[in-house]
């Protein structure tokens, strides 16, 4: 199949939902408090960027999600290699990991509020809570998968454990982890955003939750396209990248 028949299937559920959003507004089926047009919603998002400084809150929310997510990535995989490298530490911490990951980390906000405060530093330990469990569980999963064989090579060759970590497990487990890695940052970003729902006066979430209360429906809408488009915009690039950095995965 050609990538512009791709591109054609891809884009018909979008121009489907568009048309019909088209169809509910424009005729006045739907009144414009519940569901405002896409000329409606258009013109919010270009008044929340020329004259709200809604930018600003973008770049906010960003730094937000990806310093919790480098922490948690930093943290997370070596500490992923070594449970998936040892029995012991996987029957030591996998348990503790496993009861964690099963509690939602929207119920630490209280108490990363009492503990943090309302500001960055909250908003970036609520995404490291999202991240950071799930994430060592799945580099443990990505390092069992590697082949017993090309450990024993090189723990025959005269390898050390650490060596055997970083230049065999390590190397053969990168694409795998990268896609966790991809998957765990969508989980960051709608955490960020629940977090500045409930905590925070600027980012997307707090902008979003501060037009609703005013039931200004065209700048929830606006700022609800805005998370949708960047979410997208950093998919692509860690499929981008998951191909420039591991193009044998592709073959």
């Amino acid at each position: 199949m050609s990538r512009r028949n791709d591109l054609l299937l891809a884009s018909t559920p979008l121009m489907g939902l568009l048309a019909l959003w088209c169809l509910l507004t424009y005729t006045g089926a739907v009144a414009p408090l519940f569901l405002p047009s896409p000329t409606a919603v258009i013109r919010a998002g270009w008044l929340m960027f020329v004259h709200e400084r809604f930018s600003d809150d973008v770049l906010l929310s960003l730094a937000r999600v990806f310093g919790g997510f480098l922490a948690s990535v930093l943290l997370a995989v070596p500490f992923g290699l070594v449970i998936g490298s040892s029995a012991r530490m996987d029957v030591v911490f996998a348990p503790l990991f496993g009861f964690i990951r099963y509690i939602p980390a929207t119920a630490f906000i209280p108490l990363v509020i009492l503990w943090f405060g309302i500001g960055f530093l909250q908003n970036v330990v609520l995404v490291f809570i999202s991240i950071f469990f799930y994430l060592a569980l799945l580099v443990g999963d990505s390092a069992r998968a590697v082949k017993q064989d090309l450990v024993d090579t090189a723990l025959t060759l005269g390898a050390e454990r650490r060596q055997v970590l970083v230049r065999v497990v390590l190397p053969r487990a990168m694409p795998d982890i990268w896609n966790s890695m991809r998957t765990m940052f969508g989980v960051g970003w709608t955490m960020i955003v629940v977090a500045e729902l409930v905590g925070a006066e600027t980012g997307v979430g707090a902008k979003i939750i501060h037009a609703q209360r005013f039931l200004q429906t065209p700048k929830v809408l606006a700022g609800i396209f805005v998370i949708g488009m960047l979410g997208a915009a950093c998919d692509l690039t860690f499929r981008a990248l998951h191909r420039a950095f591991f193009p044998w995965a592709h073959l």
